[in-house]
């Protein structure tokens, strides 16, 4: 990570907070036929937002774009259901939901599957946002969110330097 960019850490009780948000945000959307979760980090928030919907069929899409903090270029790993795709085309109402989108690469790539799904993420930078219908909290591109099972404790030094 480059020094001048910023660090964004997000607790558990923070993500929870702010997953519960958004699928307060996303009840005048519904209902949602199914969940389509980005893994990895699409899955826990699809769990709470499944819950808190009371939504039953998830599944996962499974696209790579990042080798530990840099991006690279998009590769699926794992497919939608092609019944998923048909519902999306049908006109049954589908949620995507990730963590995060960042420059919208990866979704761009999840959107050309379902392209009439409604895609909602928790953390939205300015350069992805435009890919999605709804968001909780917006970070400035230079952010790098660290999330809580990216995290471990730690001492965390001064904003402003130093050390005490």
């Amino acid at each position: 990570m480059n020094p001048q960019n910023k660090s964004f850490p997000v607790s558990w009780d923070q993500f929870h907070r702010d997953s519960r948000a958004l699928a307060w945000r996303l009840t005048s959307e519904g209902p949602f036929h199914s969940i389509v979760a980005i893994t990895r980090g699409g899955l826990v928030p699809a769990a709470i937002i499944a819950r808190e919907l009371n939504i039953r069929v998830i599944e996962s899409v499974s696209v790579k774009s990042y080798d530990h903090q840099s991006q690279g270029k998009i590769t699926v790993l794992k497919a939608i259901n092609s019944d998923l795709i048909a519902a999306d085309a049908s006109g049954q109402k589908l949620l995507i939901i990730d963590d995060l989108v960042d420059t919208g690469a990866t979704a761009r790539a999840v959107r050309d599957m379902l392209p009439n799904a409604h895609f909602a993420t928790v953390y939205a930078k300015p350069q992805g946002r435009e890919m999605v219908d709804t968001f909780i909290t917006e970070v400035s591109q230079d952010t790098w969110i660290f999330f809580p099972w990216d995290l471990d404790f730690t001492y965390a030094a001064p904003i402003a330097g130093g050390t005490d």
